[in-house]
């Protein structure tokens, strides 16, 4: 056998060797920082056990049962979008009237009645129906800064409903057009 190709088997194998060791040592290294960094995020393995899961989002135009009531009562749509979740989440919802109540323009919704912009700080989801609870700032009708609100949604497409507390005031809208998520 010849002593220069022994010795260079011996080399490359003990060459293969040390990048071996270096291979397990790199994986030990990464092991170890993907279970700290699991651990350590608040998007890991500790924030699911607290994260419920539920969730709610919808967008789209109701139709205020009842209008703005009284005995002349007029037509009121709004545009609502919403999203939350165990962490918090938003609301929006515009009110709009027509111009008079007959008459040319009296289809035309395109007066701003009340807008309601917040903060969703809570969510309970019970069954096909969510509760969202919150502060808002409210223009228009019921205008104020910091007013409570409470929105209860009830899940899927047109005829889904939606009932806005706030203000003091009670509104129970049906959605025309759009979707409601309840999961």
């Amino acid at each position: 056998m010849d002593v220069r190709t022994s010795s260079g088997s011996a080399a490359r194998l003990g060459g293969l060797r040390g990048v071996w060791r270096r291979w397990l040592g790199t994986g030990a290294v990464l092991a170890i920082l993907v279970v700290a960094g699991t651990v350590a995020s608040p998007h890991g393995a500790g924030a699911a056990a607290h994260d419920s899961g539920d969730r709610v989002s919808g967008a789209g135009k109701t139709i205020i049962e009842g209008g703005t009531g009284g005995a002349s009562p007029l037509p009121v749509t709004t545009v609502v979008a919403f999203h939350a979740g165990p962490q918090g989440g938003d609301f929006e919802c515009l009110a709009l009237v027509p111009p008079q109540a007959t008459g040319p323009g009296s289809g035309e919704f395109t007066v701003n009645a009340m807008y309601v912009t917040g903060k969703v700080t809570s969510l309970d989801v019970q069954g096909d129906t969510a509760t969202l609870r919150g502060i808002a700032t409210v223009t228009g009708l019921g205008a104020g800064t910091a007013q409570a609100f409470t929105a209860r949604v009830t899940d899927g497409g047109p005829g889904a409903t939606v009932t806005l507390d706030v203000s003091g005031l009670t509104f129970h809208e049906i959605l025309v057009e759009g979707q409601i998520n309840v999961r």
